[in-house]
């Protein structure tokens, strides 16, 4: 365990995490005496309790948020590390494609890390990875996606998807988090990157709306940096898997007040100007038949 990381990882959420637990020196040197096999194997729990009693208790609904979490980017980091360096992509990307898909797939593999750590801090333990099925086969391997690692448009639409549904879940988990502060600030951290891998994945999409295979031309060459009403631009046969993805993003009344009605615009404009949340039973609904 590199203790240095893990509170390196809790400091950038939350700068007065040292002064909860009395300063630096003192918490690096509760651990000083720790050797042995013995000492390492009960680490976890002295850190546990020292983030207990800088932060209180947390509660049970806070750590299921986080774990809910993890397993979403457990399952885009898979997704991208059998993609990225896939025939398809390789093949079709072009250099400045493989780059941003590269940087995509760190950002997803350090997101795992990033809440393995905060559930690890605060007492828990993170739960493993599951089994996935990529194909969306409930564990068949067969599902409407199959064959995905190899078809570039393919892959663009799935890894569209899946960033659009982790941004709207983020925003779905907020209510649970918003008594700790600190939690909240880490979930929100990942969430503004979802959210920039998102329309970064919809404007590669839209250069590809004169490939050849790309999935529904037409839809591909109207998609936008953002989701307009419940569309997903996503034609042909994964219109219908990838839908419940988008459900509910066509609301253009916030907070009691109809958009459309006081700004003067369109409906298509009013829904684009803000994203609507996933619970989190819609969201397992949706990850459900990736998960064996």
């Amino acid at each position: 365990m590199n203790l240095q990381n893990i509170f390196s990882e809790i400091e950038k959420v939350d700068g007065d995490v040292y002064d909860r637990m009395d300063t630096r020196r003192s918490a690096m040197k509760q651990f000083a005496n720790f050797t042995g096999k013995a000492a390492l194997a009960t680490m976890p729990l002295v850190l546990g309790s020292m983030f207990k009693k800088a932060y209180g208790q947390t509660p049970a609904d806070v750590i299921g948020t986080l774990q809910f979490a993890l397993t979403l980017e457990y399952l885009e980091a898979k997704f991208y590390n059998i993609g990225v360096p896939g025939v398809g992509v390789q093949t079709n990307a072009g250099a400045a494609g493989i780059a941003a898909l590269q940087k995509i797939r760190a950002d997803e593999n350090k997101h795992v890390l990033y809440l393995r750590t905060v559930i690890t801090a605060l007492g828990s333990t993170p739960i493993n990875e599951p089994t996935f099925d990529l194909t969306a086969g409930n564990g068949s391997n067969a599902g409407p996606f199959l064959g995905w690692e190899g078809n570039y448009d393919v892959f663009l639409a799935m890894a569209q998807t899946f960033e659009d549904t982790g941004v709207r879940a983020y925003k779905g988990a907020a209510g649970t988090l918003i008594n700790n502060k600190t939690v909240l600030t880490a979930a929100l951290n990942v969430h503004s990157v979802e959210a920039k891998h998102a329309a970064h994945i919809r404007q590669m999409r839209r250069a590809r709306a004169t490939a050849p295979g790309a999935i529904a031309a037409a839809y591909v060459g109207n998609i936008k940096p953002w989701i307009n009403n419940a569309e997903s631009n996503i034609g042909g046969p994964f219109a219908a898997p990838v839908q419940p993805s988008y459900n509910g993003e066509e609301i253009t009344v916030q907070g009691g007040i109809n958009i459309v009605t006081v700004a003067s615009v369109t409906a298509t404009a009013a829904s684009a100007s803000f994203d609507e949340p996933l619970s989190r039973a819609a969201v397992l609904a949706i990850v459900d038949p990736f998960i064996v």
